[in-house]
């Protein structure tokens, strides 16, 4: 592993390298308006959610490495305290990354990049029409970084007035990530999609689960095992005890290959063939008990891993 002292680098690689691992990173497209009234919209990568009550976000705005001057965004937010956010979809992300190119102040990038104006209720500066999420904002505070040091950091913290989010990314309610397909920065000129097999859930611990460190050594020590299945295990609310009579079938069953059971997802039956081929190997057994973990059966998963301890 390589350690890396920051200012042993160029400002350049320096700001890759942290945009690198820290990501991916949620895009801000913001919209401003000047004090004449011209629109700015750009987007910011250095951009997050602080607060619920009341909803508080913050985007870093730094000064051009470029131009060296302050971008149009902060200017205009410190002049008159209001912005737009955006959200980016997959379908906009070749839009934005035009957008992000350092215009004239008076050039519209809206009209550059084919992006089109909603106009807001609250504040002046209207968002962006084809996002599917956008919030109304008034500037909360300020906070230089680094400026007696050449630093180029800013940090603006911004209070949401206004959520406009589409009825299409709902689903029961609650705004659905698979309809979003929202985009994400990653380092250099990369991007990532949440889209498709990127999005999974897992779902939080409604209790104070055991802990990795309370599973028997022989779990805890497997070198079948991954971190994931572990981390699963120790989410039980307690340690069950071992069941005797463990396992117990359906006449319906009929299965003579591990392989092909666990390959179709069916951990029942690949546990009624591991028995009945007499195939009863630490590593057959933590593949069925792997396969239980993938249905979210944790306690059924602990009591076949211990089979071959009772």
């Amino acid at each position: 592993m390589r350690t890396i002292k920051p200012f042993d680098l160029e400002h350049r690689e320096r700001h890759q390298l942290l945009l690198s691992g820290v990501a991916p990173r949620p895009i801000a497209l913001v919209t401003t308006q000047s004090k004449n009234g011209t629109v700015n919209v750009s987007p910011f990568s250095f951009f997050n959610a602080y607060s619920s009550k009341p909803p508080i976000v913050a985007i870093g705005p730094a000064i051009s490495s470029i131009s060296g001057k302050a971008k149009d965004t902060l200017t205009n937010i410190l002049e008159t305290g209001e912005c737009t956010i955006s959200t980016v979809t997959y379908a906009m992300t070749e839009q934005i990354s035009l957008a992000s190119c350092e215009y004239d102040a008076e050039i519209s990038e809206f009209e550059k990049a084919g992006l089109h104006k909603r106009e807001s209720s609250l504040v002046q500066p209207p968002f962006v029409a084809e996002s599917p999420y956008a919030m109304e904002c008034t500037l909360h505070k300020y906070i230089p970084l680094f400026e007696e040091e050449g630093g180029n950091g800013r940090i603006l913290l911004l209070e949401v007035k206004l959520f406009h989010v589409s009825e299409s990314v709902f689903t029961d309610d609650k705004v659905d990530p698979r309809k979003m397909d929202l985009t994400a920065r990653m380092g250099y000129d990369w991007y990532c999609r949440a889209h498709g097999d990127a999005l999974f859930q897992v779902e939080k611990p409604r209790w104070n689960g055991i802990g990795i460190d309370s599973l028997p050594e022989n779990i805890r020590t497997s070198p079948f095992l991954t971190g994931a299945d572990l981390a699963k295990l120790g989410s039980m609310k307690t340690l069950p005890e071992l069941d005797t009579a463990f396992p117990q079938f359906p006449d319906v069953i009929h299965a003579d290959s591990v392989d092909i059971e666990l390959a179709s997802g069916n951990a029942w039956a690949a546990l009624y063939a591991t028995i009945h081929t007499h195939n009863r190997s630490e590593k057959t057994i933590s593949r069925i008990g792997q396969e239980f973990l993938h249905h979210n059966d944790a306690e059924t998963a602990y009591q076949v891993l211990m089979m071959n301890r009772r």
